[in-house]
């Protein structure tokens, strides 16, 4: 028996920081997420909401497979840094080929295909990766011949949908999430390797700062081809209130007590709990802040372009429900992650996301504007009801190592 390593990887520490590759791999979702937020814009009805969220969901468990990887092994040492390099090539591909992800486009490669067959390698990549790193754990690679077969059907469900239109693929494609998302969570998650609770909670507030700043990019978009006026201004500002107080709510105090149980759970079930709070319900926190950013983007087209709105014309219909629904989604995903770490019910925040939708009826007929404002109002009001409220609790959270 020879000792040759089939790779070169440096193990993590507990300690472990996030490196700065693993931020440069995250610019691409960046732009993935921008493409999705367009997508959405471009097709402004139910089904096409319903598109967004499938694509979001593609890239979540595609950025959650290397953000358990690089929780085991170091991103940028060794030969796991060509492989990321490689995994984001692939992901590169997957966001180009975004706008044809349903409709292809007259000439050029089948974009439905161009996306099957990059998640196909990004997620071969992931796997081929997780087994050379998994030597000579036999659990381990029993866990991830577990976990190929979900991988490999969800992959061909694509591959299928590619060559349907209309409903039938967005079924095709649902399933193919389904089956992705269902089979690693029945496959027993104490087969799992899990080092750094810091690095992985890390890992997770960095990706919602991504969706953040598409959520802020989609203000500036709205209105890049549009004179700067006073009513854009106004809505920019709103808009930037909105994601500084999603921002708030997550970086007050849910990405310490979430490390913070992480770090306190026993070994043997911290994988569990690292998927079900993080990998799971973070994917609602991500989902709803692209939502919103759809919501945004609209605003400032109403309030910014008068050759085709008025300026007291209502956000309608899927515009206005992506506004507020994907803060309620953002608000239910943080109910969810407080149950699951902390086993607390975030009251605030439920009540939160209930006034948020009841509020939708009652703006229904309010302009654009005053939609916007009303939710910034709501967002403002949790942030300081937290911020006195839970004073002493946030201060022992911050500062207790």
């Amino acid at each position: 028996m020879t000792t040759r390593r089939p790779i070169r990887a440096a193990q993590t520490s507990e300690d472990q920081t996030v490196t700065t590759l693993e931020l440069f791999f995250d610019l691409v979702f960046v732009f993935a997420l921008t493409q999705i937020t367009a997508l959405m814009a471009h097709d402004l009805t139910w089904h096409g909401v319903l598109r967004g969220i499938l694509l979001t969901g593609l890239l979540w468990w595609s950025w959650i497979g290397f953000s358990w990887l690089c929780n085991l092994v170091k991103a940028d040492e060794g030969s796991v840094r060509g492989v990321l390099l490689l995994a984001m090539a692939a992901m590169f591909m997957i966001a180009l080929a975004i706008p044809e992800a349903f409709h292809d486009l007259p000439g050029g490669l089948p974009g439905p295909v161009v996306i099957a067959c990059a998640y196909f390698a990004f997620r071969a990549l992931h796997l081929v990766l997780f087994w050379l790193i998994a030597d000579g754990d036999a659990v381990l690679r029993r866990t991830l011949i577990r976990f190929a077969p979900s991988m490999l059907g969800a992959t061909a469900l694509l591959l299928v949908a590619s060559q349907y239109h209309g409903a039938t693929q967005t079924a095709l494609w649902a399933a193919a999430l389904a089956v992705d998302y269902g089979g690693t969570y029945l496959i027993d998650a104490r087969g799992w390797r899990f080092r750094s609770a810091g690095h992985f909670a890390e890992r997770h507030g960095l990706i919602v700062i991504i969706a953040l700043g598409e959520s802020i990019v989609a203000i500036g978009v709205g209105v890049t081809d549009l004179p700067i006026s006073w009513p854009i201004v106004i809505a920019s500002l709103l808009g930037l209130g909105v994601s500084a107080a999603l921002w708030w709510i997550y970086f007050d105090a849910t990405v310490h007590y979430g490390e913070q149980a992480l770090a306190a759970e026993p070994a043997e079930t911290r994988p569990k709990l690292a998927r079900d709070a993080y990998t799971f319900l973070h994917f609602p926190m991500v989902t709803g802040i692209v939502i919103l950013a759809l919501g945004l983007k609209k605003v400032l087209e109403y309030v910014g372009d008068t050759e085709h709105h008025q300026l007291d014309d209502p956000l309608k219909g899927v515009a206005l429900f992506a506004l507020y629904g994907g803060v309620v989604l953002y608000l239910l995903g943080h109910v969810g992650f407080k149950w699951r770490t902390v086993h607390q019910v975030g009251i605030s925040r439920l009540i939160t996301a209930g006034l948020a939708a009841i509020a939708v009826p009652v703006v229904a007929k309010a302009p654009a504007l005053a939609q916007l404002g009303v939710l910034a109002v709501l967002l403002a009001a949790l942030v300081a009801f937290e911020a006195v409220r839970f004073a002493q609790e946030r201060e022992e959270l911050r500062h207790h190592h």
